[in-house]
């Protein structure tokens, strides 16, 4: 079974193991996804299935999305991810992925968008030394400072750590625990902190670390 599914961040909370010690996790409301799509070796070169969260309507779509859940007869989805397996041929297009997939214990990467903190410094952004706040120094304590360029290169090198917008990028969190899992409610709550904020999507797939 493919050990992989989509899911909407609800928040963070904290629940008791069995020793009655607080375990602060992130309630992950995981599908149910819909199998939309395979790819085979054969025929793409590799193996893998596309799976689809989230109910829309079709109206909703461009002809070209809804031609593609057309074309395999499923319920047209809002989101889509596709996730490598080697074992897609235990799948086929209309199955259902729930909470399930994964039990406590499970090691998981989660995949989502960070949140999005707008145009930030270099001491906010990459962590960056301000500078001394003496006599002298003027109204820059937090400025960049020197670029480093002299005569030769006369110029700043690419990949300067420099202010600009932080955040709202795709980030993801490896080798994380499954605390809980409801098949019911279809929900999953990871241990600790996932990206993104309340609302946001997330892909949560078995983890690549070897432990």
């Amino acid at each position: 079974m493919l050990k992989a599914i989509i899911g909407k961040k609800v928040g963070m909370t904290q629940i008791f193991d069995a020793d009655g010690k607080i375990i602060p996790v992130t309630v992950i409301e995981a599908g149910p996804c819909v199998v939309v799509q395979k790819k085979t070796e054969q025929k793409e070169g590799y193996n893998a299935v596309q799976i689809g969260f989230s109910d829309i309507a079709e109206k909703k779509l461009s002809k070209g999305e809804a031609g593609h859940f057309k074309k395999n007869s499923t319920a047209t989805k809002k989101y889509l991810k596709e996730f490598r397996t080697e074992n897609s041929e235990e799948l086929n297009i209309g199955d259902l992925l729930k909470a399930d997939v994964f039990s406590a214990g499970d090691k998981i990467d989660v995949t989502g968008v960070s949140k999005g903190k707008g145009y930030a410094g270099v001491v906010k952004r990459w962590n960056a030394h301000s500078q001394q706040h003496t006599h002298g120094v003027g109204p820059v304590h937090r400025s960049v400072g020197s670029m480093g360029a002299n005569t030769d290169p006369s110029r700043v090198m690419p990949g300067k750590h420099m202010a600009g917008h932080l955040g709202a990028e795709q980030v993801t969190i490896q080798n994380l625990d499954v605390a809980k899992v409801d098949a019911e409610l279809n929900i999953i709550a990871v241990r600790g902190a996932v990206p993104g904020p309340k609302g946001g999507i997330v892909f949560l797939k078995s983890t690549v670390k070897n432990v």
